[in-house]
């Protein structure tokens, strides 16, 4: 693969880093696990936070309806979604996680029932289980573009009287982005059931194919007064360790409700990470679409890849996201592949059974990063194929 564009860092600036990405592991490791892009920083982001610096100005941050935050996000829906809000149904918190643990702590009951469709990003299923909450699960299923809803299991496990729904979309681990006629039917279900959801929105910008995201709660007025949606800069814009996200509630009754838990027990907003996050809806989008353009090639050579040298594994290009899924079921490893991966070919990735039962045999791979990295990831996982015999001898796509 060739390697364009100034964004691109090297391999020994990324080691150079202090992230958990590039310091997990040994430095003969290249690292594909966690979801951070290895991107430089968007200029308008980079010359925002150095103006702040300048200044000294790392004091107690104003107040984010002050910063203007709310009116941006609110108009940045409007723009890139279609989906029209009011600025005061918005509000910041420290990041996406943090806001699952507390809806969950404030709009459910100890052991209620919360839907989990897996394989899924494993906060979900770690909130679930540290709230006290009981985990109702219903795995998606093989559909025409992946993974897809399990509609009938999902109307029979609502007969067990789950209270809330977790969805993920984007999804995360598969890079499905659910079609309307989808969303649709999931509405129908979490009203005939009267289910709270709380939407995980974070990858609605990093969509790679021509559709926008839709957002649950933008299908209609009943549906968004019973959604919470979470979302953050910090997944496009790469600026996960500035902790700045925010929930928009779809009704002043989940509002009052979430508010009902003490102020600060929800923690501070980063001085920094706010001015990185209005700098990014400002004016980062023409870095995102440069970035975006680099997701897409780096996905479709991963997808070529794996067609040509790793027949047995299955794998379908993701819609949204900079995550692919891989099956390594049919592989005939002894072991989880990820642990294959990491012993004989110095390569870090997901580990599939975080993801849920059904993650077992699966690894998560991160291609949010230069070409030449992306090679080299896959050029040592096919060396470790190959030396047991699970890679085909055809040349490299």
């Amino acid at each position: 693969m060739s390697e364009p564009s100034s964004f691109l860092l090297t391999e020994a600036a990324l080691r150079a880093k202090q992230s958990a990405k590039w310091t997990a592991y040994g430095p003969e490791v290249l690292p594909a696990w966690i979801a951070d892009m290895d991107f430089a920083l968007a200029p308008p982001i980079r010359a925002a936070l150095d103006a702040r610096i300048a200044r000294h100005d790392l004091g107690y941050p104003m107040m984010y309806p002050a910063a203007g935050l709310t009116e941006l996000f609110a108009e940045r829906a409007a723009a890139r979604y279609q989906w029209s809000i009011e600025p005061n149904q918005v509000e910041f918190f420290s990041d996406v996680v943090q806001m699952i643990y507390l809806a969950l702590l404030t709009l459910t009951d100890a052991g209620a029932g919360v839907i989990i469709q897996t394989p899924i990003y494993p906060p979900f299923l770690q909130s679930v289980a540290q709230t006290g909450r009981r985990a109702v699960l219903c795995p998606l299923v093989p559909g025409n573009h992946g993974y897809a809803i399990d509609f009938a299991a999902l109307e029979a496990a609502c007969e067990a009287g789950p209270r809330l729904l977790l969805l993920c979309h984007p999804h995360n681990p598969s890079g499905r982005a659910f079609r309307r006629a989808e969303l649709a039917a999931l509405g129908e279900i979490v009203r005939r059931h009267d289910l709270l959801v709380i939407s995980d929105e974070i990858h609605a910008d990093i969509m790679l194919d021509e559709r926008a995201h839709i957002p649950f709660a933008s299908l209609a007025d009943d549906l968004a007064a019973r959604t919470i949606t979470l979302t953050s800069a910090s997944k496009a814009f790469n600026i996960a360790g500035l902790c700045v996200a925010c929930a928009v509630f779809g009704s002043p009754d989940l509002k009052r409700r979430f508010d009902q838990l003490p102020g600060h027990v929800r923690g501070g907003r980063s001085a920094l990470g706010m001015v990185a996050t209005s700098a990014a809806w400002r004016a980062g989008d023409p870095w995102l679409n440069t970035v975006l353009a680099q997701l897409r090639a780096n996905r479709d050579y991963l997808a070529s890849f794996v067609a040509a040298r790793w027949p047995a594994v299955r794998h379908t290009p993701p819609e949204a996201t900079y995550l692919a899924w891989l099956d390594c079921r049919a592989v005939g490893l002894s072991e989880e592949p990820w642990r294959f991966f990491l012993r004989e070919s110095g390569v870090a990735l997901g580990q599939g059974p975080d993801f849920g039962v059904d993650g077992h045999g699966f690894v998560r791979l991160n291609f949010a990063t230069s070409p030449v990295i992306l090679e080299a990831i896959l050029t040592r996982m096919d060396r470790a194929l190959l030396s047991v015999g699970k890679s085909t001898s055809a040349p490299h796509p």
